[in-house]
């Protein structure tokens, strides 16, 4: 029996995960298979190791966009499955092979069943970071074909495949890097009076940064502050000079990100006064809130319910983050979760994604694209 070839798509990608704007690979198999499709109605364009894919409508009056991420993650894949990443260090941890294969199919649709209007694939690059979306949006590329209206999904583990899971309004939060690099006065582990102990402050200040969603964020709004990771140190017996701890911001608002870090700053203050250190404070990648547009949405919720045999959930907000954002930001449109079904979550060694949600999410877009993209 021969195999759908937009699972053989996802399996091949799957093989090859990238990280952040080094898709080499990435963007050669895509560009390999878009231009083994007719190229009559498509127009190409690169940008950095992304790509910019226009199909040219028949009587064009606006520019549909459809955007997927293409990078992977620096995660050792233990999937066990034969066509597992043949890279130990990186692996396709958040379903962007399955969006990238849902694109393709989408876009081998329109190139056979061309609609009035253009739409516009964006195979958008450095998603999980430093983050691709806000720079891609400003490009001279982009520029010259700005869609009217974007669209775009994110799989979703513990819905059952044949769900579409959305919202109106805010689906996905603010998010912020976090990385604070303390250092102090290292020394013998048996003179602690003649040092400025780096583990002692990091863990002090792991402890005050609990109070600030706690005591300074409203019990009604929402926010999260994690450490994942905390490095300080050398050996058992040296005090520790250095210490580093890393970790995320996420809030259901711009105002309440910009309180939080207000606070962080002034909570690494105090630390620098009472450890006598010095401190730096580096938010890393920042995403904007994913925000859905309300009247699309509506629309494609009233399409999902009406016009197909698929299940809609309307689902709650979540502390993800999608740097899809900024051109949400920009341009109306929506998000979807995508059910797949997976015992295990996103950016898990183990995610294995059921590879029948590739045919649902092509069934539904390419429906509602052509809906949405032609005239009576």
């Amino acid at each position: 029996m021969k195999m759908n070839p937009f699972i053989k798509i996802r399996r091949d990608l799957h093989q090859i995960p990238e990280l952040g704007f080094k898709e080499f690979k990435t963007q050669s198999y895509l560009l390999e298979y878009i231009q083994s499709l007719s190229q009559d109605r498509l127009s190409i364009k690169k940008w950095k190791t992304g790509l910019l894919v226009k199909v040219n409508g028949l009587n064009p009056i606006q520019i549909i966009g459809y955007r997927t991420d293409i990078d992977g993650l620096p995660i050792t894949e233990e999937t066990g499955l034969p066509f597992s990443s043949e890279d130990d260090s990186r692996m396709h941890a958040c379903g962007h092979d399955v969006h990238m294969s849902i694109a393709l199919g989408i876009l081998t649709h329109l190139v056979e069943n061309p609609i009035d209007d253009d739409v516009l694939f964006i195979f958008q690059p450095a998603e999980e970071g430093p983050g691709g979306a806000e720079p891609m949006l400003r490009s001279a590329e982009m520029q010259d074909w700005m869609p009217d209206l974007i669209f775009a999904l994110h799989i979703a583990p513990e819905y059952p495949v044949g769900t579409i899971a959305i919202k109106e309004g805010l689906l996905f939060a603010n998010t912020s890097e976090l990385f604070i690099d303390l250092k102090g006065k290292g020394g013998h582990a048996a003179y602690p009076h003649q040092t400025n102990d780096m583990v002692i402050a990091a863990c002090t200040l792991v402890n005050q940064l609990q109070t600030v969603i706690s005591r300074n964020v409203n019990p009604l709004d929402s926010a999260v502050i994690t450490i994942g990771k905390i490095t300080g140190g050398t050996v058992q017996n040296i005090i520790a000079e250095k210490a580093r701890l890393e970790g995320t911001i996420r809030t259901l608002s711009p105002e309440s990100m910009a309180k939080v870090k207000h606070r962080i700053e002034a909570l690494v203050k105090g630390i620098e006064t009472g450890f006598e250190c010095e401190t730096i404070i580096d938010y890393g990648c920042m995403y904007y809130q994913v925000y859905n547009s309300e009247p699309i949405t509506k629309e494609f919720m009233e399409f999902i319910r009406h016009e197909t045999d698929f299940e809609l959930i309307e689902c709650t907000e979540a502390m993800t983050g999608e740097d899809f954002g900024y051109m949400l930001k920009e341009i109306p449109g929506f998000m979807f979760w995508l059910g797949v079904d997976s015992p295990f979550g996103l950016h898990h060694s183990k995610l294995t994604p059921d590879e029948k949600s590739i045919d649902v999410a092509i069934t539904v877009m390419t429906k509602f694209m052509s809906i949405k993209g032609k005239r009576v």
